[in-house]
């Protein structure tokens, strides 16, 4: 849980923005390189694209302890990076053991990053977030609670994901970072070389808390969310986790003093903000990237500043739907909901294999064999869990002819619910969806040559997923 105080931001400097954003439809003047860490995801992630005439709904903000804020702080984090002439590093857990949590593997172990940044410096906050951005493996790790001990580091939680991915959870890995949404706590931040880049809006959506009176108790989460704080019951509003806000296009951003506000302003009205965590006491905290001189009040009260704040709070809205989208290049584009329900991360057992994460794929040497063996609930992501009676399809693709077995036994291992036996390449087995808490046993076969397997787990019927 997070506090945030009022009186920490800095007075800014009137100056007009020389071109405005008048709607979604317009194009950023300079080419955006996605999958990077000064732009992470993909093009069509859901942090890059923008809604077209979206929808809005009714629910306000409401007001709270202290003023709306946006700004770097305890609570915010910065984006590492790991080049590759960095050494490695091991972290262990928070008492010195090999026992971090890993959120998209669900165990505990330590984790080594294998180029650490000379300059990693976590937030200050009680959630220690930094995440390291690694230019070689294109991986995204993000870490909880992380802390110096020593000539090492330990962290209490840690999760990853592909720079070049979607940047949000899904069905099969529900946590790919250590925000209460799911995701790593980069995502959406205002970055530090894009405060002055001469660009009217920053392109891509933002990432904001609100505090209890703001967020939903049931639903807590929404999609692209797949988690939430926990202690729901706690909340008394009406806006979940997940839910993107936005300013309506009517909104008048021209008396705006500040470039840097107004700036915020029109991004709130083209691509919106995120609801990614929660805080105490701020009806709304916009995260920007730690280091930065972003800050409203920086050199005492700035009362312009904090009644703008509240003027965005009055009317900002969640977007309910919306007549199209486009994708951070500006085409048109329908969102795609992940529906893969089963992760191949592992652990996996056995000499000979090894998980790709950049291709989710387990490879596999010839002949060899491997195991891995978890407890997962399918149906513990909202949006995608299956009624009960839906039946789910296991489906492989397997190269060098290497096979693929799933069995799922009840969480006590007394009853074997299903067993597809061993897959090849194209092959796939229906099996009723398990629903609760079940085992998932997978055993990979190596064969004639070096080879990849991959899986996927999706109900069948469409119909059967939960609005």
């Amino acid at each position: 849980m997070k506090r945030y105080i009022r009186s920490t931001l800095v007075p800014l400097a009137p100056l007009l923005l020389l071109c405005l954003y008048g709607n979604a439809t317009a194009e950023p003047s300079t080419p955006i390189q996605f999958g990077t860490p000064s732009h992470p995801f993909a093009a069509d992630s859901p942090w890059n694209i923008r809604p077209v005439n979206p929808v809005l709904g009714d629910a306000e903000i409401p007001t709270s302890d202290y003023f709306p804020a946006i700004g770097p702080g305890p609570y915010s984090t910065k984006s590492f990076i790991g080049n590759s002439d960095a050494p490695a590093q091991e972290v262990l857990g928070a008492k010195g053991k090999r026992d971090i949590w890993d959120y998209n593997q669900g165990v505990q172990r330590a984790v080594t990053i294998e180029h650490w940044p000379a300059d990693l410096t976590p937030a200050t906050g009680s959630d220690g977030h930094a995440d390291i951005a690694e230019l070689d493996t294109g991986m995204l790790h993000s870490f909880w609670q992380l802390r110096r001990a020593g000539q090492g580091w330990t962290a209490v939680g840690y999760g990853w994901t592909r720079l070049s991915g979607r940047g949000w959870g899904d069905p099969a890995d529900f946590y790919q970072g250590t925000r209460a949404v799911g995701i790593p706590s980069s995502a959406g931040l205002i970055r530090r070389d894009e405060i002055d880049d001469g660009q009217p809006i920053y392109r891509h959506a933002l990432a904001m808390s609100l505090t209890y009176n703001g967020l939903a108790r049931s639903p807590a989460y929404i999609y692209p969310a797949t988690a939430a704080d926990h202690d729901a019951q706690l909340n008394s509003g009406k806006i979940p986790e997940g839910a993107l806000l936005m300013l309506p296009p009517t909104y008048d951003t021209s008396k705006i003093a500040s470039q840097k506000l107004r700036k915020v302003a029109e991004t709130l009205k083209v691509y919106g903000a995120y609801v990614v965590d929660r805080n105490v006491g701020t009806p709304f905290y916009i995260y920007v990237e730690n280091g930065s001189d972003f800050n409203p009040h920086s050199k005492g009260w700035n009362v312009e500043a904090a009644n703008e704040l509240q003027r965005m709070r009055a009317a900002l809205r969640q977007v309910v739907s919306a007549k199209g989208w486009l994708d951070g290049h500006g085409k048109p584009m329908t969102p795609q909901r992940p529906t893969n329900l089963l992760s191949l991360r592992g652990p996996w057992r056995g000499e000979g294999n090894r998980y790709d994460s950049n291709n989710d794929q387990l490879a596999i040497d010839a002949g060899a064999s491997a195991r891995s063996t978890a407890l997962r609930d399918i149906s513990r992501v909202n949006w995608a869990a299956p009624r009960s009676g839906a039946r789910c399809r296991f489906s492989v693709q397997a190269t060098g002819g290497a096979t693929l077995r799933l069995q799922v036994r009840s969480a006590d291992y007394s009853r074997q619910l299903f067993d597809t036996g061993e897959l090849a390449d194209g092959a796939g087995a229906t099996l009723p969806c398990p629903t609760g808490p079940a085992r998932y046993d997978l055993s990979a076969t190596g064969g004639p040559s070096a080879g990849t397997v991959r899986a996927t787990l999706a109900v069948q019927d469409d119909s059967t997923f939960h609005p």
